[in-house]
């Protein structure tokens, strides 16, 4: 629970106003010293207690710093330096926003990596829980897409080389089919050829020589029949 806010007045407790002004004092200290770090500045800080005792703090030197500042104060009545300064003060100022922008960033992702949450309150930590929730459930939302993405295309993918594996089984059925036709049709032919049979052969060119011969004698008888009649009639 936050604290309650309190009047800015005098406390009139003399203890009570002690021990805020120790707590006040230590975390003004403190506060310039974090400015001065995340920012680079120039810090003098002087505090003078109710009793008279000195607190101040310097990240230079106090005396140098109080050099600076009065010869700020004096070129503040030129009017030309008194725009040169308020440039210059407002791009400190705008390079402290920066930085400051820049460490805050470098902390939310330490943070992000689990390093440096001693720092942290348990709102912090909790925010800081529900931020990492929300980008794991967004990470993991991509990544279930990517993957069903991906299953879509594998499957696309089986059918077309499922369709290819039936086209080529086909194909080879075809030929196989074909050439068997081939071999068929193949022996049908050779079936077909007379049956060679070297007794058969010999036996017909026995005949035909013999025929031959038997012609070969009628013509001569023929021959010698025809001389011999005319030689008669002579």
């Amino acid at each position: 629970m936050g604290r309650g806010k309190i009047e800015i007045k005098r406390i009139e407790n003399t203890t009570n106003r002690q021990v805020t002004f120790c707590k006040r004092r230590n975390g003004l200290l403190k506060k310039a010293y974090e400015l001065s770090v995340l920012c680079d500045a120039e810090i003098a800080l002087i505090v003078f207690s109710t009793r008279g005792r000195l607190y101040e703090y310097s990240n230079h030197s106090i005396k140098a710093t109080i050099e600076k500042y009065k010869k700020a104060c004096a070129d503040s009545s030129n009017p030309g330096s008194l725009v040169e300064v308020n440039s210059q003060q407002y791009y400190q100022q705008e390079s402290a926003k920066l930085r400051h922008q820049i460490q805050l960033l470098q902390n939310s992702n330490r943070h992000l990596m689990g390093e440096g949450l001693s720092s942290l309150t348990l709102k912090e930590l909790k925010q800081l829980e529900n931020r990492l929730e929300r980008g794991i459930t967004r990470v993991r939302s991509k990544k279930h897409e990517l993957l069903f993405a991906e299953i879509e295309y594998m499957q696309k993918r089986e059918v077309e080389l499922q369709n290819d594996n039936m086209y080529l089984r086909a194909k080879i059925n075809d030929n196989e089919r074909a050439e068997q036709a081939n071999i068929v049709q193949a022996g049908a032919d050779f079936d077909t050829l007379p049956n060679f049979d070297s007794r058969n052969y010999y036996q017909v060119n026995i005949l035909e020589t013999a025929a031959h011969y038997s012609h070969h004698q009628d013509q001569t008888a023929l021959h010698l029949g025809y001389e011999t009649k005319a030689d008669h009639s002579a």
